[in-house]
């Protein structure tokens, strides 16, 4: 029960990732907020955690949008009456190179991945700082510290949200706020068949492709969302502004 008596915040929480990292975290003891733009999938995902025992709530929110992102804080707040954690999950990529890629899909990807994350940090600090501590913790990526093949707008996305972590490292360390990212390589989740479909491929080409990596495999959600429970506990008290890379090798390669 790493997390006894914590609540924690998961944007983009209905789905891959961040519902594997809800449920852990419920197991572990927290009590989770979710947002999302998916009722459905919203819900589903707390009336499992609700089902085995544990408090979540769905807030339907767009981390675009400073009013919405705002108002998922003050929803887990009134709901939990504090909040501990902070996981920026939310994220959409592309595959387009600098040439392919659209304004609108550059905007896009770095309205969610980017800003989202600084609007979700922004209004979540205040109370983090007045309760003497909290941890924030990004979805950036192995793109975000090498780049990759037609993902322009993804690598420069993700390559800011690692700066951003460690930029609020620093503003925030004597405060008690940890700030780090967790920087996962290949997973198998929904966003991974469609960019297959997106680049042409079919999915055995595209699983075969990712075979070059050092451990020959693609990710599992469960596999990072236990990452990304190591930085939400006590276990790394003493790290903050790092950025995590869980990607069976990829970035060393």
């Amino acid at each position: 029960m790493r997390l006894a008596n914590k609540v924690a915040l998961i944007t983009g929480g209905t789905s891959g990732i961040g519902q594997a990292t809800a449920i852990l975290f419920a197991n572990e003891g927290a009590k989770i907020a979710i947002t999302g733009r998916d009722e459905k999938r919203g819900h589903a995902v707390t009336e499992q955690i609700l089902e085995n025992g544990g408090h979540a709530i769905f807030i339907r929110a767009d981390v675009r949008k400073p009013d919405e992102c705002s108002r998922a804080i003050d929803e887990t707040l009134r709901a939990f009456g504090h909040l501990d954690v902070l996981f920026n999950n939310a994220g959409i990529f592309y595959p387009h190179s600098a040439l392919e890629c659209t304004e609108e899909e550059w905007d896009l990807q770095i309205d969610i991945n980017l800003k989202g994350t600084f609007l979700m940090s922004k209004f979540a600090l205040p109370g983090m700082i007045q309760q003497g501590g909290g941890v924030i913790i990004n979805n950036s990526s192995g793109w975000g510290i090498v780049g990759g093949d037609a993902g322009v707008a993804y690598c420069a996305s993700k390559g800011g949200v690692v700066l951003l972590t460690k930029a609020m490292a620093i503003d925030h360390g004597r405060q008690g706020v940890r700030v780090n990212c967790i920087c996962p390589g290949d997973v198998d989740t929904p966003m991974l068949p469609e960019d297959a479909r997106m680049r042409g491929m079919k999915w055995e080409d595209y699983l075969a492709s990712c075979s070059n990596r050092p451990m020959g495999r693609i990710g599992t959600v469960d596999e990072i969302a236990k990452a990304v429970l190591f930085l939400a506990c006590d276990d790394s008290s003493f790290m903050t502004g790092a950025a995590l890379v869980v990607d069976g090798g990829g970035t060393a390669d």
